[in-house]
């Protein structure tokens, strides 16, 4: 059972910060097969949220480089920018989740097909990819990386699901991993995070990790100093863990 964490109730400094963490011991195949051994309603709509919004922001009619931070075993954020780039860094932290996703990328799991159906339906700038898992595979690198040493004006475009809010239970790290992941594109380029709302923290096979319990508010205002232009849209999502009162997708530009 997930147990809440701190959030609220302690001193910053004294609540689980993101260096505090063991991440190489992240079970990413559990983690996998419980969140995206098949597409969930909460993903479908996270989905046609971002793939409408880049298809509109990028007019798709150019390739840049793209960056999908904290990876971990999820592949359809960086399939939601296969037609805008030319290359897409999987920026991932955790050992573990990093020989996963080499794996994954030569020999991919069937249902991400069925990501990239929900990605490509009715959608122009999709629809000629014939093969999305190969050319992802030809265009992703994976890519050591901590969130927090991101370098600013990197990239064009970028993704980054379920990780500001999900790796520390201090607010300040939230705000800073949200910064990070902004000023690491390049002025105007258009973005999408997800977050979860209200988390407690989250357990990934025995271990349990820390979360900072987040909503609008806190979102918009982590943005805000980075962003433009942006829109953050609730996503209903109730039965996929204890501790967590749905989701949240923000889109918008880094700011020119």
């Amino acid at each position: 059972m997930v147990q809440p964490n701190p959030t609220g109730t302690l001193p910053d400094a004294q609540q689980v910060g993101n260096a505090d963490v063991e991440w190489d011991r992240f079970d990413s195949k559990a983690y996998f097969d419980y969140n995206y051994g098949s597409l969930r309603p909460d993903d479908a709509a996270i989905i046609k949220i971002v793939a409408d919004f880049f298809a509109t922001a990028t007019r798709g009619n150019w390739r840049g480089r793209a960056i999908d931070v904290g990876t971990g075993a999820n592949l359809y954020p960086a399939l939601t920018m296969l037609p805008y780039c030319s290359d897409v860094t999987l920026f991932e932290r955790a050992h573990s989740n990093r020989e996963w996703l080499k794996h994954e990328l030569i020999e991919p799991s069937k249902s991400w097909l069925e990501f990239w159906n929900a990605v490509a339906d009715d959608r122009t700038p999709y629809t000629p990819i014939g093969d999305p898992l190969d050319l992802l595979h030809q265009r992703a690198r994976v890519r050591r990386g901590n969130v927090f040493t991101l370098q600013p004006g990197q990239y064009d475009i970028g993704t980054m699901f379920f990780v500001a809010e999900s790796i520390t239970t201090r607010t300040s790290e939230f705000r800073r991993a949200v910064g990070r992941f902004v000023d690491a594109l390049r002025p105007g380029s258009p973005f999408a995070a997800a977050f979860m709302r209200d988390s407690s923290g989250y357990v990934v096979g025995d271990q349990l990790f820390p979360a900072c319990s987040i909503g609008n508010e806190e979102a918009s205002e982590a943005l805000a100093p980075m962003a433009r232009n942006v829109e953050i849209l609730d996503v209903a999502s109730s039965d996929l863990r204890e501790g967590y009162c749905g989701m949240m997708v923000a889109t918008g530009f880094k700011k020119r």
